[in-house]
């Protein structure tokens, strides 16, 4: 792999995840004051694996994380001559794998969440903030 094809690979994998890294901050504030029942019960959260830790002081930090692995490759194949004719050589093919992650950090304290700060590459929407209906549980059946 030449450093020229090192370095577009690199490129392009930064230009992806910061393009598609976009934290709202009304997305992080909707959260200051929720009750951690709303961070148990949330249909995104539910779905990432989650680790858990404790401060001295008693804080809880819970991290929820979104990963995904992305793996690149180029190929070199043959090349047109000046006269317009084609040169064939062996195709040479390289690959890179690397993570691209987002880690939902939660603080929380006396059961309310006192801050959300997502790290990495993350993107928040609408379906991120607490979502009111785990006050209301469903019937069963429905």
């Amino acid at each position: 792999m030449s450093l020229f094809q090192s370095v577009t690979g690199a490129a392009l994998i930064a230009g992806i995840v910061s393009g598609c890294a976009t934290v709202r901050q009304q997305d992080l504030d909707a959260w200051a004051g929720a009750p951690v029942e709303a961070l148990d019960a949330h249909p995104l959260f539910l779905t990432m694996p989650m680790y858990r830790s404790q401060t001295a002081s008693g804080v809880e930090t819970r991290n929820y994380i979104n990963s995904k692995e992305v793996e690149q490759c180029f190929t070199s194949h043959g090349a047109r001559r000046g006269d317009g004719k084609y040169m064939s050589h062996t195709a040479f093919t390289t690959c890179s794998e690397s993570s691209v992650a987002c880690n939902n950090l939660f603080y929380i304290q006396g059961g309310k969440v006192i801050r959300y700060a997502p790290t990495g590459a993350c993107y928040t929407d609408d379906s991120v903030r607490p979502n009111i209906g785990y006050l209301t549980p469903k019937p069963a059946g429905r």
